[in-house]
């Protein structure tokens, strides 16, 4: 099992999609929310709220 990049959560077998860039890393999603955030807004995870990897701001 692997982890989405985007909001951190657990993604079972056979669910998902992964993206394969040019230069070889592997960026798994766990739903075209946040596929659509991470490549095409190029959102940051950690300034979205409803992401596990947002951190408050000081």
């Amino acid at each position: 099992m692997v982890n989405c990049i985007c909001c951190d959560k657990n993604i079972p077998i056979g669910t998902g999609t992964t993206l394969i860039q040019n230069t070889g890393k592997q960026l798994h999603f766990c739903s075209s929310k946040c596929q659509k955030n991470m490549t095409k807004l190029k959102r940051k995870p950690r300034k979205l709220k409803w992401s596990g990897l947002y951190e408050k701001g000081k």
